[in-house]
């Protein structure tokens, strides 16, 4: 249960980072952005939250290697398909372990869901920050 805690704590803060940056980005922009600057707001943000979930796969695979599987390998590999929720089922866990695969995917859901709130979110402030100077 310590996974789960660690795994939301990795999200959360580098959210809050991207959060304050995304913030003085916009502060420091006041006027319009234009394409390419949204491009590049579009893909950092995207970029940070393709890390941060690979660090969250890499906190599961330190525990599977410890605990469940022989080589780093395997534990890497079961880590990605079951964060990912593809879970293919040709590296499985021992029985003991074995639920921890489903609970690591609805985490892996929970937290794809919290990157895609965010993006969602940037991509609201972008297409407002835009807006106020096209009104007439």
């Amino acid at each position: 249960m310590v996974l789960i805690p660690l795994t939301l704590f990795t999200q959360s803060a580098g959210m809050a980072g991207l959060i304050l940056w995304s913030r003085a980005y916009f502060a420091r922009n006041t006027g319009r952005l234009g394409v390419r600057h949204c491009v590049e707001i579009m893909v950092r943000v995207t970029t940070a939250m393709i890390f941060l979930h690979g660090i969250e796969i890499l906190l599961w695979t330190g525990f599977y290697r410890w605990k469940c599987l022989p080589a780093l390998e395997p534990a890497f590999y079961f880590s990605a398909t079951s964060f990912s929720t593809v879970g293919y089922g040709d590296v499985v866990l021992p029985p003991f372990w074995r639920l921890l695969g489903p609970v690591e995917s609805v985490t892996g859901v929970l937290m794809c869901g919290l990157s895609a709130s965010l993006v969602f979110a940037l991509v609201t402030r972008l297409v407002g920050h835009e807006d106020r100077f096209h009104r007439p």
